[in-house]
């Protein structure tokens, strides 16, 4: 297990190395000698390259069929109902 008196641990993005920076304020690859402020993975992209998001799409209910089946047969039920009551009302 290593010391803690080492830093903390950096993996150079140029030549893979992994190194500890010693507690110092620039993080300098022993290796290459790149300083790993310079990391490209660090830098955000241009405006313009952002991706913007897309605009969210409105969700439908989910409607359970049973339930739509229920329902339409309800539906049914009372079209026939008034039906009966109008043919009713002609007879008088």
């Amino acid at each position: 297990m290593p010391a803690k008196d080492l830093g903390t641990k950096h993996t150079c993005f140029k030549c893979s190395t992994k190194f500890y920076d010693f507690k110092k304020p620039v993080a300098v690859c022993p290796k290459c000698g790149a300083d790993q402020r310079e990391s490209p993975a660090l830098k955000a992209p241009p405006p313009s390259e952002r991706k913007s998001r897309a605009a969210a799409k409105p969700v439908e209910p989910v409607v359970d069929e049973a339930d739509a089946a229920d329902a339409l047969d309800g539906d049914l039920e009372e079209a026939d109902e008034d039906d009966d009551d109008e043919s009713d009302d002609d007879d008088a």
